[in-house]
């Protein structure tokens, strides 16, 4: 399992976060757009309440990719049509956003650090910041018996603490012993909801699997906020807060059960399976399946292929071992643990490869018809 930020590092940031940040709701015929030739853009909110000395005053901020890619979203372009414009025909571009700011006028939610846009949201986005999350759930996980924090990271998106338990624990084969555990995950930024889900801990390599299947997730979907002012900056609200509160103590209740030895004995039962089902293919052609399924760049499948063959164990089981052995040796957290959700994925797709198919049904997706195999069950496996 890869490693972040130690437990002082992590509150350090938090709190700096906290202190630094600033959210503010504004109409989107009041912002300006404005991209210079080297392709970098800036946003800014005239008119903001933020007074000094008596006057209110405009606040410009830089603007990251993920909110490029929440405005070129939200207003209906093609992000890589976006890019090229950006690069290319600034001037083109600073004209499309602007027109359509015009034309579609609405209020957002514009969320802010370090002088720059980190998030383009709905004013409907409920803040379930980092640090009050944390405030609420560490106390419970420092309640568990056993239970120890592995890693912990806050990366631009989101937060992560990854939590195990030393004493609930099994043998997928003889000599090969996993832990329970889970994560704790959350985005201040509209890339995901509040996530606690189980977590597999391999004690022979330290690899960490992440099992969707079983996770608890909390939606960022709140009031909407409501004010006269065409701009202004976000503070507390004693209403909000007290929602909040309401729902950090369900994530609490949330957190208290995550670490469930009979859900955490199904997750060792699905992987004993997977160690009695062989690769479907050679492992160069499984390896490029999974990458070309999951989107894993050249880099990544052959660090995969690698540990497959090192490991020596050509099913299913070894293939999944060989992906979460990979996120251990990535450098970004975030993709670390994209690769540890991947391993899950795989733990559910080789349930799935065991059922018989019934029979070929024609899907109509759209304007595309696929072949989809059909299980008992009534789900599907379309291609």
């Amino acid at each position: 399992m890869k490693q972040g930020k130690t437990m002082e590092e992590l509150g350090k940031e938090l709190q700096r976060q906290r202190a630094a940040r600033k959210d503010f709701i504004t109409d989107t015929r009041q912002i300006q757009f404005h991209t210079d030739y080297d392709g970098h853009s800036q946003l800014i909110i005239p008119n903001v309440n933020v007074a000094v000395n008596g006057i209110s005053t405009n606040s410009t901020y830089e603007i990251s990719e993920l909110a490029h890619r929440q405005i070129a979203t939200r207003l209906g372009i093609p992000f890589k049509y976006y890019q090229k414009m950006q690069n290319l025909a600034p001037d083109l571009l600073d004209r499309n956003v602007s027109n359509w700011f015009w034309q579609t006028p609405e209020k957002r939610m514009l969320r802010t650090l370090d002088g720059r846009l980190r998030a383009f949201l709905s004013d409907r986005y409920r803040r379930l910041d980092n640090l009050e999350l944390c405030l609420a759930v560490l106390p419970v996980i420092k309640e568990m018996p056993d239970a120890e924090i592995a890693s912990c990271e806050v990366t631009e998106g989101n937060l992560y603490l990854k939590v195990i338990n030393k004493v609930i624990r099994a043998e997928v084969k003889p000599g090969d012993v996993v832990q329970a555990g889970f994560v704790v995950s959350n985005s201040e930024v509209g890339l995901g909801s509040l996530r606690v889900e189980p977590l597999v801990y391999r004690l022979v390599c330290s690899n960490g699997l992440i099992v969707n299947d079983y996770g608890q997730k909390k939606y960022h979907v709140g009031r909407q906020v409501k004010a006269e002012a065409e701009s202004y900056e976000l503070y507390s609200d004693e209403t909000m807060e007290q929602d909040d509160k309401t729902f950090f103590m369900k994530t609490r209740d949330i957190v208290r059960a995550a670490a469930n030895e009979a859900q955490f004995q199904m997750i060792v039962d699905k992987l004993k399976d997977t160690t009695h089902i062989p690769l479907a293919a050679e492992p160069m052609t499984a390896v490029k399946e999974l990458g070309d399924r999951f989107q894993l760049n050249e880099e990544e499948q052959k660090t995969i292929l690698q540990n497959l063959f090192i490991g020596g164990d050509h099913t299913q089981y070894g293939l999944l071992n060989a992906v979460t052995a990979t996120a251990n040796h990535t450098e970004n957290y975030e993709r670390a643990t994209l690769l540890e959700r991947i391993g899950g994925n795989l733990l559910d797709f080789s349930t799935t490869s065991k059922r018989k198919p019934a029979k070929l049904k024609r899907v109509n997706e759209g304007n595309k018809i696929r072949k989809c195999q059909v299980f008992l069950g009534n789900s599907f496996d379309c291609r």
